[in-house]
């Protein structure tokens, strides 16, 4: 029976392409997948990124995937890696994993705790009655001594509000105040210059996600500056990124996130409108 490697490795031959062509067009670095045909699978990863990488070059060499990736989990190889960030060597750019619920490795979100119940009033009679309530019946309390140490406590909430008052009117044009009304003048027109509006767009995960992000450039692969480093997300949560321009967004389930700019304008790859873009793969966002 052959191994994982061999099989790739003849599939890859059979499809005429060089391991650096295979690296091109399936955004794998080169030695990874060197080494997958030579059925070493420890790349100083998690399991969870091995797995998703095999699953992307199988899928690139018209193999089984899920034979493989089934394959490769019965070998007993352990995560003890910590993945690291993708690296631009000539073999092409590290791709992310698609992650599938058989992996077994999301984390689900936390539940938001239940808000405990809130105590049940007491009736002020049972201050002064000890019938019905279970307990020792006690001194009644004099109303009239209730309402003076009520009085007492608003007047020196009074006092303190006129001071604080007073504080703010007053204490903001002492000289030695940092913050003075002729800095505030002065800071004013430096504000004005700043860009009314703010150029962060915001990726939202819908379940968990793997993303990373460039600015589209003009070279012959098409990425430009890196904005977004690789980030994993999960459901509920979000990353943002400065975006002046068009991007590109790649992410490891592209149905499982929502981008919106600073303009409103919101992106559901996985939605009809936008081609139903699902697994993992690059995407332009205008």
């Amino acid at each position: 029976m052959q191994t994982i490697g061999e099989r790739l490795e003849e599939a890859r031959k059979r499809k005429g392409v060089s391991i650096r062509e295979a690296a091109e067009a399936t955004k794998i670095r080169g030695d990874y997948l060197q080494k997958f045909e030579s059925n070493q699978f420890d790349l100083g990863l998690a399991e969870l990124y091995v797995r998703g990488f095999l699953r992307s070059y199988a899928q690139f060499l018209k193999l089984p995937a899920d034979k493989i990736v089934n394959d490769f989990n019965g070998l007993g190889h352990g995560a003890t890696a910590r993945p690291r960030a993708p690296s631009r060597e000539i073999y092409g750019r590290m791709d992310l994993s698609v992650a599938t619920s058989e992996e077994g490795d999301k984390e689900s979100a936390p539940s938001s705790p239940e808000p405990e119940p809130a105590p049940a009033r007491r009736n002020p009679s049972s201050f002064t009655r000890g019938g019905g309530s279970g307990m020792p019946a006690g001194p009644a309390i004099d109303p009239s001594l209730v309402l003076k140490i009520g009085l007492g406590l608003g007047g020196v909430l009074v006092i303190l509000l006129i001071i604080w008052i007073a504080k703010s009117l007053f204490g903001g044009s002492h000289p030695n105040n940092p913050t003075s009304a002729a800095q505030v003048r002065t800071a004013t027109p430096a504000a004005a210059a700043q860009p009314a509006a703010d150029s962060k767009a915001v990726i939202t995960a819908l379940d968990y996600v793997s993303v990373r992000v460039w600015a589209k450039g003009d070279g012959p692969n098409g990425y430009g500056e890196e904005l977004l480093p690789n980030t994993v997300i999960k459901r509920g949560e979000t990353a943002s990124f400065n975006k002046s321009g068009p991007v590109i967004i790649w992410a490891s389930q592209r149905e499982n996130i929502q981008i919106v700019d600073a303009s409103g304008r919101r992106w559901l790859p996985g939605s009809p409108s936008n081609g139903n873009l699902q697994g993992a793969g690059p995407m332009v966002i205008p």
